[in-house]
């Protein structure tokens, strides 16, 4: 895809989001992440009906009825197998798995996804360590444990901006989300309350909703301009920082998979220090870019070894999610 017109330059700076259509070619992008997530959910049930977790391996179900059933008999997303991240340091241990497999770090460094991201942040982009793998079953599936409320059930309101350390607040941070499947409303896509990106950095509560859940209280926004983002598969929608947005329940007959990555400038603070980011695309220095998955691996695997000392006494300096909670009476 070639850069963003004026047009659509227009448009994102406006409503500060951009839905795009046929970004990039889902057969070479998605489908080979979707097979290697097959093998990660394979080796997820075997580990867990060796822990006597779940009472079968459901080796002939598809991947969507292998984890809803899953989630069934655990009660858990599971989520930390499938992504590409790790918790706050302080839940980091050596346990801890991820997934950090090639077709997976294929995605984040597609030509075309980069020429997107070029138009708004400039040639010299990085890819910050804030990202995610979301994958969402029927929600009428699920028992209704805590953890699958949270984890699997619709995102609360947010800015990405609010979800990062304060050292992050003069980054030129923006946000990718696609579908590996397609995502129609009923599925649970984004939902993003445009032009909210204008004002600034509203207060995120932790008890407001859900317990322990951050979101911003619906009294400090329009959440009846919010509008639904449905995509399917080979589109994208860039979200400027400060964009409140969500998620809506997926109340469909499949499972709703997306990816959330983000980037910024090389050089800007990521507001997530402590992971690892890596330059992604370079006009100044093409030499510096990564494009080496394993690579990409073991700089996550020496991080979860460092950061899994934390729980063992070792003074470690992080700032992960460092900011001031606001105006706390907004939460009340």
């Amino acid at each position: 895809m070639a850069l963003l017109s004026k047009d659509q330059l227009d448009y994102f700076n406006e409503f500060g989001f951009l839905p795009l259509s046929n970004v990039f070619d889902p057969q070479e992008v998605t489908d080979p992440v979707i097979e290697e997530y097959k093998g990660v959910l394979n080796s997820l049930a075997e580990k867990l009906f060796e822990e006597g977790k779940i009472s079968s391996k459901f080796e002939n179900l598809s991947f969507a009825k292998k984890l809803t059933k899953i989630m069934q008999e655990t009660g858990e997303s599971h989520g930390g197998f499938f992504d590409f991240s790790l918790p706050a340091p302080s839940d980091v241990t050596m346990d801890y798995s991820g997934w950090f497999g090639p077709a997976v770090f294929n995605a984040f460094v597609n030509e075309q996804i980069l020429d997107v991201v070029e138009s708004i942040i400039g040639p010299e982009i990085y890819s910050n360590p804030v990202q995610h793998v979301r994958i969402k079953p029927p929600e009428r599936l699920l028992p209704k444990t805590y953890n699958l409320q949270v984890s699997v059930g619709a995102t609360a309101w947010h800015q990405d901006q609010g979800v990062v350390s304060d050292d992050a607040d003069d980054t030129n941070m923006l946000t990718v989300w696609f579908p590996l499947l397609d995502a129609p409303v009923e599925s649970g896509p984004l939902k993003v309350v445009p032009g909210s990106h204008k004002g600034g950095l509203l207060t995120h509560c932790g008890d407001f909703g859900i317990k322990g859940v951050m979101q911003i209280p619906t009294h400090l926004f329009d959440e009846d301009g919010a509008v639904p983002v449905p995509l399917n598969r080979g589109d994208i929608v860039i979200l400027n920082k400060k964009t409140v947005h969500g998620s809506l329940s997926n109340v469909s007959e499949n499972i709703r998979w997306s990816f959330d990555l983000r980037y910024n400038p090389t050089g800007q603070n990521t507001g997530r220090e402590a992971f690892p980011g890596f330059v992604a695309r370079s006009k100044k220095d093409p030499t510096s870019e990564l494009r080496d998955p394993d690579v990409w691996r073991n700089m996550w695997e020496e991080t979860k070894i460092k950061l899994s000392s934390v729980n063992k006494g070792d003074p470690i300096d992080v700032n992960f999610r460092k900011r001031s909670d606001g105006n706390q009476s907004d939460c009340a």
